[in-house]
C-alpha cells in the first residue's frame, strides 16, 4: 500500500502535461489570447473569418497562414514575450506570453 507522502512526492516529480489552447481569429480580431502559455503547449489557430490571415511570430518561431474556416497547430518552443500579427491585415496584433516548462 503507497502512503499519501508517497502519492505526492511521486505528482511532484512528474512532468506536466502540455496543454492545448484555441485562439479564435473572428472580424478582423485575435481572440482572447492565453495567460497561461508554457513551453511545449500547442495552439490550434483557428479562422471564423472570410478572409485569409496569418499569424506571423516577429521572432519568426511561427508563420501559420490559414484560409477562410481552416485551422492550424503550433507548438510552442521557447519561453519568453512573443509578438505576432496578420501579415495581411497589420492592425490585427497580440503578445503570446510563454513560460519555461
Amino acid at each position: 500500500m503507497r502512503t499519501a507522502a508517497f502519492l505526492v512526492a511521486l505528482a511532484l516529480a512528474a512532468p506536466a502535461q502540455a496543454t492545448d489552447h484555441v485562439i479564435v481569429l473572428a472580424n478582423m480580431r485575435f481572440g482572447a489570447l492565453p495567460a497561461d502559455l508554457t513551453v511545449g503547449d500547442t495552439i490550434t489557430w483557428e479562422s471564423r473569418d472570410i478572409v485569409p490571415h496569418t499569424a506571423s511570430a516577429s521572432d519568426r518561431s511561427f508563420d501559420v497562414t490559414l484560409q477562410p474556416h481552416q485551422a492550424k497547430r503550433i507548438t510552442l518552443r521557447h519561453a519568453g514575450t512573443i509578438a505576432f500579427t496578420c501579415r495581411f491585415h497589420p492592425t490585427m496584433q497580440g503578445e503570446l506570453h510563454v513560460a519555461p516548462r
